[in-house]
C-alpha cells in the first residue's frame, strides 16, 4: 500500500513541478539527506562539515578502512605504542587564508579535547608542537589505535580565528576545498570552492545541503530534478527511482550492524545457552529481503566482510561493498548465504540449547523454569524506521521457540541509560563502526571489561577476550597481531555478547547530469570535489 501511494505521489508531483522547476545551474549542485546540521561545533556536527569537505582531519580513511594520510602527511610511534609524533603537510592554508601549522593544530585540538569526544582523552598524558609542522602526543599506556582517533570529525583541525571569547566558536573556518558561505541550521549549508586549496582543487563551484526529513520528499527531489544527490532512501523509494531513466541509484555497505544488545549479567541472559539459541532462533534471510528488499546482508557475526581482518572469513562475503541488487536477487550463492554461514537458522537447535538449560514448554506455548517465564523485554528507537520492524519479527521469531518478548519503542537515549541503570534486558540497535576506523579502539572500549558500552555489551563476563584486547594493543609483531584478532572475534561469536542481525546498506539516488560519483563507506565525504556535471 505504501508503495502506491509513493508512486502517486511521485508521478502527480513530477507532472506539476516539471513544468515550474527552473532550469539547473552548470556550477551548482544541492545534496538532501535526513542529517541535521544543528550548529557550527565540529565535536555535535563536524560530521556534516566533513561530508561537505569544510573541514578535515589529520588522519583520512580509505574505501576498505584502512588510515591514509590527511592534513597529517605522515606520523610515527615508538615500540610500545606510547609516543604519536605527526608530520604536518607544509603550505597548507585555511579559508581566511592563514597558514596551518602546528601551533594551529594545537590550538584546535586542545579545544576539540576539552569537549565530547568518541574516546577518553585521559589517555593523553601530554600534547607539544615539536617544530613548525610537526607535533606530539604522549599517551598514559600503551595504545596502537591512536591514528584512528584523529580521523574523527571531533578532531577536525580549524583556524585560530574560528574561536571567540572563552574558545567559543564564532565562524567555522577549514581547511577543505570548500568553504562556507552561508549556514542555516539546523537545515541548510552552502559553500563555494576555496581556490587556495592544497590538494587537488573541485570542479563544481557551489554545493548547497538542504535537510529533507522524508525519504519519499527526497525521493522527489532527485525525480523532478530540485536535488542531484539524495541520501538515506528507504526500500519503497528506492523502488520508484529505479524506474527513471534520469536517476541513478547506488546501493553501499558500510560499517554498521543492526544488532541485539544483550543484559548477559540478567538473570535468563546470563546462560550462554539461552544467547546461543536466542541467535540461532533469528531468520536473518528473512528480515533482510522482507524488511530491507536486499537479499546478501545477513549479518553472521559483529563486523561486516568490508572491515578487514576483524571479520572472520565465511560463505556470507560474497558480495562486495557495491551491491547489485539484480545479483542480490538472483544469485542463488548469495540469496542462501545464511543458510550456510556460521550462524545458521536452525530453531531445533535453538530449542534444543533452551530445554538443555531447564526451560521447558508449558500449555500456553511459553517456556518456563522453576515456575518463571520466559519474558523478556527488547526497547528500539524511531530513528531508524526500520528498527521497529525488525524487531517485532524478532519478537515473532523467539515466539516459535517459546519465548515471549514485549517490544517497546523508546527514545534512541533509553539504550545507554537502561545501561547505565542495569534495567535494560535486550535492545535492538544499529551499531556505527565508522567512529573510529581501527576496530581495536571499538573493542578496547566496549569489549576489554565488564563493564562493557552503551552500544556494547553489558555485564557480560570474558576473561580471555579482556586479557587478549589488553596484549593486541602493544602487540608490535603483525601476524601475532592478527593471530590474535581471530581468537578474540572466534571466541565473540561463540559466547554472544551481542546478537548480529543485518549488515547496513546505504541508498543513495544522483540526477544523470551528475559525473563521477562514489560513495563513501565511512561516511566521512560526500566526495563533491570529484565530482563534475555533464555539459
Amino acid at each position: 500500500m505504501r508503495i502506491r501511494h509513493l508512486t502517486i505521489l511521485l508521478v502527480v508531483a513530477s507532472v506539476l513541478l516539471s513544468a515550474c522547476t527552473p532550469s539547473q545551474p552548470t556550477n551548482k549542485i544541492l545534496i538532501s539527506g535526513p542529517f541535521e546540521p544543528v550548529n557550527n561545533d565540529p565535536a555535535s556536527t563536524g560530521y556534516m562539515f566533513t561530508r561537505m569537505q569544510i573541514l578535515e582531519t589529520l588522519i583520512d580513511v580509505d574505501n576498505q578502512g584502512q588510515l591514509i594520510p590527511g592534513l597529517a602527511s605522515s606520523w610515527s610511534n615508538d615500540e610500545d605504542f606510547t609516543v604519536w609524533t605527526f608530520n604536518l603537510r607544509p603550505d597548507v592554508y585555511f579559508h581566511d587564508g592563514t597558514l596551518m601549522t602546528a601551533d594551529a593544530v594545537y590550538k584546535s585540538l586542545s579545544v576539540a579535547f576539552g569537549k565530547p569526544t568518541p574516546f577518553s582523552k585521559d589517555m593523553i598524558a601530554n600534547m607539544e608542537v615539536v617544530s613548525e609542522y610537526s607535533i606530539k602526543f604522549t599517551l598514559n599506556q600503551s595504545y596502537r589505535p591512536f591514528p584512528s582517533l584523529l580521523s574523527n570529525y571531533a578532531t577536525a583541525i580549524v583556524a585560530p580565528a574560528t574561536f571567540g571569547k572563552f574558545n567559543r566558536i564564532k565562524t567555522l573556518i577549514g581547511t577543505g576545498p570548500y568553504q562556507i558561505t552561508h549556514f542555516e541550521p539546523p537545515h541548510n549549508i552552502t559553500t563555494t570552492r576555496f581556490d587556495n586549496y592544497w590538494g587537488e582543487p573541485a570542479v563544481i563551484e557551489n554545493v548547497e545541503y538542504v535537510t529533507g526529513h522524508r525519504s519519499e520528499t527526497r525521493a522527489l527531489m532527485v525525480r523532478t530534478g530540485q536535488a542531484d544527490i539524495v541520501y538515506n532512501l528507504d526500500p519503497a523509494a528506492v523502488s520508484m527511482l529505479r524506474t527513471d531513466s534520469n536517476v541513478n541509484v547506488f546501493s553501499d555497505r558500510i560499517p554498521r550492524t543492526t544488532l541485539v544488545k544483550l543484559n548477559s549479567g540478567h538473570p535468563i541472559l546470563s546462560d550462554v545457552k539461552v544467547r546461543q539459541a536466542l541467535s540461532l532462533a533469528i531468520d536473518r534471510k528473512g528480515i533482510a529481503s522482507g524488511v530491507m528488499r536486499i537479499s546478501n546482508i545477513s549479518a553472521d557475526q559483529l563486523f561486516g566482510p568490508n572491515i578487514r581482518d576483524w571479520h572472520i572469513r565465511s560463505t556470507t562475503d560474497n558480495a562486495t561493498n557495491t551491491i547489485s541488487m539484480s545479483d542480490a536477487d538472483n544469485n542463488p550463492t548469495i540469496k542462501n548465504s545464511v543458510e550456510n554461514g556460521d550462524l545458521l537458522l536452525n530453531r531445533k537447535k535453538a530449542a534444543q540449547l533452551l530445554t538443555d538449560a531447564g526451560w521447558l514448554v508449558g500449555e500456553d506455548g511459553v517456556r518456563y523454569k522453576d515456575g518463571s517465564p520466559l519474558t523478556l523485554d527488547m526497547i528500539t528507537y524511531a530513528n531508524r524506521p526500520e528498527l521497529i520492524t525488525i524487531a517485532t519479527a524478532i519478537q515473532d521469531q523467539w515466539a516459535s521457540i517459546g519465548v515471549k518478548v514485549s517490544v517497546h519503542m523508546e527514545n534512541v537515549s533509553a539504550i545507554p541509560s537502561g545501561h547505565a541503570d542495569g534495567t535494560l534486558q535486550t535492545a535492538l540497535m544499529a551499531r556505527n563502526f565508522a567512529n573510529i576506523p581501527d576496530p581495536l579502539g571499538i573493542m578496547l572500549a566496549d569489549f576489554s571489561s565488564k563493564e562493557g558500552g552503551d552500544w556494547g555489551p553489558m555485564n557480560w563476563q570474558n576473561e580471555k577476550v579482556f586479557s587478549d584486547l589488553k596484549t593486541l594493543s602493544h602487540t608490535t609483531d603483525e601476524h601475532a597481531y592478527k593471530s590474535l584478532i581471530s581468537s578474540i572475534m572466534q571466541e565473540v561469536q561463540q559466547d554472544v555478547p551481542l546478537i548480529p542481525v543485518m549488515y547496513y546498506v546505504q541508498q543513495t539516488a544522483t540526477s544523470s547530469r551528475l559525473r563521477n560519483f562514489s560513495f563513501d563507506p565511512y561516511e566521512r565525504s560526500f566526495r563533491v570535489s570529484q565530482m563534475r556535471i555533464a555539459p
